[in-house]
C-alpha cells in the first residue's frame, strides 16, 4: 500500500480524532507535503461538515405507538400468548359450567345416599331435601368507571362498532388487548389504547380470589380523550 493510500485510509479517524497523537501527527505532516492528499482531504472536511449541518434525524412522531403495537402483535402471535388467551377463555366460559355441573352431580350424589341411608333405618322416613348449592363461585371481570378527562373524539359508530378483548389482571387493569371487529388503523388502535389505559375493572374472581380474565367491550360512538 502506497503512502498516500494509507494516509487517506486514516481520514475518517483523524476527523473524529480518535488516533494516535503520534499518527495524528503523521497525517498532518503528510497533508502539508502532499497536494493531492491535502485536496481529498478537504473534501473529506467539508462532507463532515455538511452533515454536522443536517442535524440528527427525527424520529416519527408516532414512533412510540408503532412500537408498543408491534410488541402486542408479536406477544398475541407468540405460542406461549395463545395458549394463555385459552386458558383464560377455559377459566372464564368452560370452568364454571363444569364447576356448577361437578357440584349438582357431587350433591345428587350425596342426596341419593342420604335419601338409601334413611330408608334403611326407618320405615317411614320423613321427607328429604337438599339444596343444589355450587361448590365455588367463579365470575368474568365486568367495567366500573374510567379516569379519562373530557372527550373531544369517539370510538366507532353505531354502523361499525369496535370489538375488543381485554385482557384484565387481578388488580382490575387491563395488561393486553386486541381488536376483534371494526376498524383497526392506527387512530382507532390510539384510542382504544387511551380508553383501557385509564379504564377500571371489577376483576374475574375464582373462589373469591380475585384472577385474570377476558372482557368483550364494543364501542359505537363511544366519546374519548384524542
Amino acid at each position: 500500500m502506497s503512502k498516500c493510500s494509507s494516509i487517506r485510509a486514516q481520514f475518517s479517524e483523524y476527523l473524529d480524532g480518535a488516533l494516535t497523537g503520534i499518527a495524528m501527527q503523521g497525517v498532518a505532516a503528510h497533508l502539508g507535503s502532499c497536494r493531492k492528499c491535502s485536496v481529498e482531504f478537504d473534501r473529506w472536511r467539508s462532507a463532515q461538515r455538511m452533515l454536522a449541518d443536517l442535524g440528527p434525524a427525527k424520529a416519527p412522531a408516532d414512533l412510540a405507538l408503532r412500537l408498543r403495537v408491534a410488541i402486542s402483535q408479536e406477544k398475541t402471535n407468540s405460542p406461549k400468548r395463545n395458549l394463555a388467551r385459552w386458558q383464560v377463555r377455559w377459566q372464564n366460559t368452560v370452568a364454571p359450567f363444569l364447576l356448577q355441573a361437578s357440584a349438582g352431580f357431587a350433591s345428587a350424589i350425596l342426596l341419593i345416599g342420604t335419601v338409601g341411608l334413611l330408608v334403611g333405618a326407618v320405615a317411614a322416613p320423613e321427607p328429604a331435601s337438599a339444596g343444589d348449592q355450587p361448590l365455588g363461585d367463579a365470575s368474568g371481570p365486568h367495567y366500573l368507571y374510567s379516569n379519562m378527562a373530557a372527550a373531544t373524539s369517539a370510538i366507532g359508530d353505531r354502523d361499525n362498532p369496535v370489538v375488543v378483548e381485554a385482557y384484565v389482571n387481578g388488580n382490575g387493569r387491563v395488561y393486553d388487548y386486541e381488536i376483534v371487529s371494526g376498524p383497526n388503523d392506527a387512530h382507532t388502535r390510539s384510542q382504544v389504547e387511551n380508553q383501557l389505559l385509564f379504564s377500571v375493572f371489577e376483576p374475574a374472581r375464582f373462589f373469591g380470589q380475585p384472577v385474570r380474565g377476558l372482557v368483550v367491550l364494543s364501542f359505537s360512538g363511544v366519546s374519548v380523550q384524542g
